[in-house]
């Protein structure tokens, strides 16, 4: 194999690929990215076992050929190239080393047989679907934060994306929860979504995903199977394993009559948290909040660092009442409010609190109260 690709082309595919390989690897394949030349292409290829990413670029092959390379090794090396290098990579059977030069650098890389790289098959059963990317980018920045990281509750941990029909109109759904708090997200299911199954997304696939929209543009295509979901942004492609597990009933969660209304200015209540939520207790973070006729009470007592106390003007007029949350969900929520305001739906001190977006009506979130 032998050939000479510019360097700016050569980072964005490798630094796609790489960042799904692990740092630490009992198996040392999956340390390695594949490389393939052919046809004036570079393709790269790199897995976990769950998840597979593959990319190409644009490349002047002299001999066609594959190999793998060291993955983070490889791609740190032309992150400290020069810009506008001209990088080029050669391996022969007569050494067991790729050759990386550019100007005057000349890398030798230790590599591994093409032929042991483990291939992702991919599922042509399921739904195929476009998706505009910034349909995609709301779906997952509105919800994954309350992705679960306990692994005990493995069905947790992950985006649950399904299609649900509501008033004759079907909406892709994306819903995420930890037990402490809920979000949703939906939106127009696009053509040809409506026949796939639900399917819970890892959050690693998640993230991998958020990190790609960012580089790309233009509509995304998504595959979604009982097993695998892929999703195609141009070049580049992720084919994932989803999580084997059934998500919780959700809908009994949300709830329904919740009839304590207020309306509160977003930023004003998250920086009134924030400050109070200084001196609270790092593992319960719990404030107290008193709703009484257009205004709230934030509170928090730590017996080692003291009170603090902060009063915040909202639009309420039902009875007094105290409930208690995490600050840190209360700000996890209030980073997603589009809007100047939010509206909080109270039932009880005891009962789930249901927060709503005026700037956005595609979402909800549920907030689990705390003792205090």
């Amino acid at each position: 194999m032998q050939l000479t690709i510019e360097r700016a082309a050569l980072l964005k595919a490798l630094g796609h690929v790489q960042s799904v390989v692990e740092r630490r690897n009992t198996i040392p394949i999956l340390s390695n990215v594949l490389l393939s030349a052919g046809r004036d292409r570079l393709s790269f290829a790199a897995t976990d076992l769950d998840m597979e990413m593959v990319d190409e670029a644009e490349a002047m092959v002299h001999t066609e050929g594959q190999i793998t390379a060291p993955a983070h090794t490889l791609y740190e090396i032309v992150r400290k190239l020069p810009e506008g290098a001209e990088v080029s990579l050669l391996y022969s059977g007569d050494d067991p080393r790729l050759v990386v030069q550019a100007g005057r650098s000349k890398f030798n890389l230790p590599v591994l047989p093409a032929g042991d790289f483990p291939v992702m098959s991919a599922d042509s059963a399921g739904a195929r679907f476009s998706l505009l990317k910034e349909d995609l980018v709301r779906l997952i920045d509105k919800t994954r934060f309350a992705v679960s990281t306990e692994e005990t509750r493995y069905y947790l941990n992950g985006l649950y994306l399904h299609t649900v029909s509501e008033g004759g109109q079907a909406l892709l759904r994306a819903v995420a929860t930890d037990g402490h708090r809920l979000a949703l997200a939906e939106t127009p299911a696009p053509e040809g979504a409506a026949g796939g199954p639900g399917v819970i997304v890892p959050r690693k696939t998640i993230d991998q995903v958020r990190r790609l929209l960012d580089d790309g543009s233009g509509p995304v295509e998504v595959q979604v199977s009982a097993q695998k979901i892929r999703f195609e942004f141009g070049q580049a492609s992720l084919t994932s394993k989803v999580i084997d597990g059934s998500f919780p009933d959700y809908l009994r969660v949300i709830p329904k009559g919740n009839d304590k209304r207020a309306d509160i200015d977003n930023a004003v209540f998250a920086q009134a948290v924030d400050r109070v939520s200084t001196i609270s207790a790092e593992k319960s973070r719990s404030v107290k909040l008193g709703l009484d006729n257009d205004r709230v009470t934030l509170t928090v007592r730590n017996m080692e660092a003291g009170q603090g106390v902060e009063e915040v003007e909202i639009g309420y007029s039902d009875e007094p009442f105290e409930i208690g949350f995490n600050a840190r969900y209360l700000l996890d929520v209030a980073g997603q409010i589009e809007g100047e305001t939010a509206t909080y739906m109270f039932a009880d001190p005891a009962s789930p609190t249901l927060v709503l977006d005026p700037g956005d009506p595609g979402v909800q979130y549920v907030l689990m109260p705390l003792r205090v």
